[in-house]
């Protein structure tokens, strides 16, 4: 039988976990296009076409790739495209509503990690854009440690969870991905709650893998959930809050 638990520690994703990812993309591809115009492309077909393919699911990839053959363009353009897109710094980007002031509050309690994919300038870049740079105990990005151990693989929770210096089994994961974040916490032994936010907002949980914790709506009453949390006892095993 598994006995009730007491949260100590916390994972999040960041990508339309914390913020919506759109907000970036929105300037990267722009970037991207401009980037194109100084190659002597014509800036608006580009443009529409990399919205238009990225709209198609990021999953897809290559999406500067699928944008040139989409104008005719030449693939060289390619690596010089990507690398615009690598390079693009937002100025500001905007947390979900309530979620900066939920994460200090939660973090007050328990020692809380971010665990993301992506390339990790981009995501550092990000994470300064939203004013986040500082806003927890330790930063696992996956592609530091391979592009093979993306998430679900259980290696980047393992990472945050070894840094923080908890229990794997004491500490819920919160992301947006039933995919990669609830199944991905699932592996390495964590408890998740899965937000309903961002393009895989609609998503189902994979067949075979655990349903999480709890299901809400928004990254400020997952945090405000497992606060909590951090002093009463989760049963996994039947999901319910009990009272120590």
């Amino acid at each position: 039988m598994t006995s009730a638990r007491r949260v100590e520690a916390v994972t999040v994703d960041l990508d339309d976990t914390l913020y919506e990812q759109r907000h970036f993309l929105v300037g990267a591809w722009a970037a991207v296009a401009d980037a194109g115009a100084a190659r002597g492309l014509a800036r608006g077909p580009l443009h529409r076409a990399l919205l238009d393919v990225a709209s198609e699911g990021s999953d897809r990839g290559r999406i500067v790739d699928r944008a040139l053959e989409r104008i005719g363009a030449e693939p060289a353009h390619a690596a010089p495209l990507v690398d615009a897109f690598r390079r693009f710094e937002p100025d500001l980007l905007a947390v979900y509503p309530g979620a900066r002031a939920a994460l200090a509050a939660l973090r007050a309690r328990v020692p809380v990690a971010c665990i993301t994919d992506g390339d990790p300038g981009i995501q550092r870049a990000k994470l300064r854009a939203l004013a986040l740079d500082d806003a927890f105990d330790a930063l696992v990005i996956s592609d530091e440690i391979g592009r093979d151990v993306r998430k679900p693989h259980p290696l980047p929770f393992l990472r945050a969870v070894q840094a923080l210096g908890v229990a794997v089994e004491r500490t819920v994961h919160v992301g947006d991905r039933p995919a990669k974040d609830v199944a991905g916490a699932a592996a390495a032994g964590l408890l998740a709650v899965r937000v309903t936010t961002g393009e895989y907002g609609d998503d189902p949980i994979p067949p075979g893998c655990p349903a999480p914790l709890a299901t809400v709506a928004s990254v400020r009453e997952a945090f405000e959930l497992i606060a909590t949390l951090a002093t009463t006892a989760v049963d996994p095993s039947s999901h319910a809050v009990a009272r120590r």
